[in-house]
């Protein structure tokens, strides 16, 4: 006959057990409750160094409260009174129990700095993985109304989370976290990157005298293996200074083997033959979709290392920063995308017209871009 379970029996098993540092944080208010003289040999923790409000609390009261004589304290608990009302003051569930329980798991008051240790750089965890967790929320706040920026100063605030925790736990050479990386995340409006993607290709090939001035576009920064392999295809007949069209374009395209995968040729002549608007502007709309998604994936990367409690602080330090690398390669291909003067848009050497410039034309590409 199976085992019925009691009525609590479920709820008990529902219950998360304490992880490790939450054991640690008890051994190191144990050791301040027992000898509070050993708050000196602490440094680098504060109150929200730890896990619990409760534990904070206590803390806080341990670490603000005038010291009790020695002597006197190993004869009463006039001290303890103490620390336990001003504790719950910000924690209303603590008792003296709890306070007595604190004392009778810590084995060696002496081991105080050791403990703080711990609680620091579990801390710093959780502070990393904070970090991360913003800036993967700020790639996806749709409102925001400059978002590159705002990814941007949320990836600075992370990478001085990094630095300090670097400063607290410098980091040993050569020790990678050993938490496997997530894949790359997936464009998330990938029929309009798509689109776009599309509409660059074509205009590139229309215009290929501007492909120069987007030097800073790289076909990684393109969603779709396809497209990355057009524009390997459309810069290579650039620099060549080879004749650029439609057909040339598909056929170094397939000497480049980019129609082993089944793309039709026809469908690739078509997509190339629909230019609108300007390859700087395209391209451009690319490296952002491309910083925003490298953020992403470098917060999610910091995410997968903070997240797994067996890497330490130092190998936390040398994947973030390995992961920030990333953002920052981008980042300074997006300040010479925006930040410098666009160059003087060359002419096609061929007796080929070139693109409308009345307003009413210009309106005419837009529409045709943003369909």
């Amino acid at each position: 006959m199976p085992h019925a379970p009691e009525p609590d029996e479920d709820d008990l098993d529902a219950i998360t057990p304490p992880q490790p540092v939450f054991h640690v944080e008890q051994a190191l208010l144990g050791a301040f409750l027992l000898s509070p003289h050993r708050l000196d040999d602490v440094r680098g923790i504060a109150a929200d160094s730890f896990s619990t409000a409760a534990h904070a609390a206590l803390y806080a009261a341990i670490s603000t409260l005038p010291r009790p004589d020695p002597a006197e304290h190993a004869k009463n608990t006039t001290w303890l009174d103490r620390v336990l009302d001003t504790a719950r003051e910000q924690a209303r569930g603590l008792t003296a129990s709890y306070l007595h329980a604190l004392v009778q798991v810590c084995p060696w008051p002496s081991h105080a700095p050791a403990y703080a240790r711990m609680v620091e750089a579990e801390h710093a965890r959780r502070r990393l993985q904070t970090a991360a967790e913003r800036l993967v929320h700020t790639v996806h706040d749709v409102c925001l109304p400059h978002p590159v920026q705002t990814v941007l100063a949320e990836a600075d605030a992370l990478a001085a989370v990094v630095d300090d925790i670097a400063n607290r736990f410098p980091p040993r050479a050569g020790v990678l976290p050993r938490t496997t990386a997530p894949p790359p995340p997936a464009a998330p409006n990938l029929a309009e990157a798509v689109e776009e993607e599309q509409i660059l290709l074509a205009t590139a090939t229309a215009y290929p005298s501007d492909i120069d001035s987007v030097r800073w576009l790289l076909p990684d920064d393109l969603t779709l293996p396809l497209h990355a392999g057009l524009w390997q295809c459309l810069t290579a007949l650039a620099r060549r200074r080879e004749p650029v069209d439609p057909v040339t374009v598909l056929w170094e395209a397939q000497q480049r083997g980019l129609l082993d995968d089944g793309s039709e040729p026809g469908e690739v002549l078509r997509m190339l033959a629909e230019p609108a608007g300007s390859v700087e502007h395209w391209g451009e709309r690319a490296l952002q979709r491309s910083l925003l998604a490298t953020a992403e994936h470098t917060g999610r990367r910091i995410e997968a290392y903070a997240g797994d409690p067996a890497n330490t602080p130092f190998q936390l330090v040398v994947g973030a920063r390995r992961a920030l690398a990333d953002i920052a390669a981008v980042r300074t291909r997006w300040q010479h995308a925006t930040g410098a003067t666009p160059p003087q848009r060359r002419r096609p050497s061929t007796t080929r017209a070139g693109p409308p410039t009345t307003t009413a034309a210009h309106a005419a590409r837009s529409t045709r871009a943003t369909r």
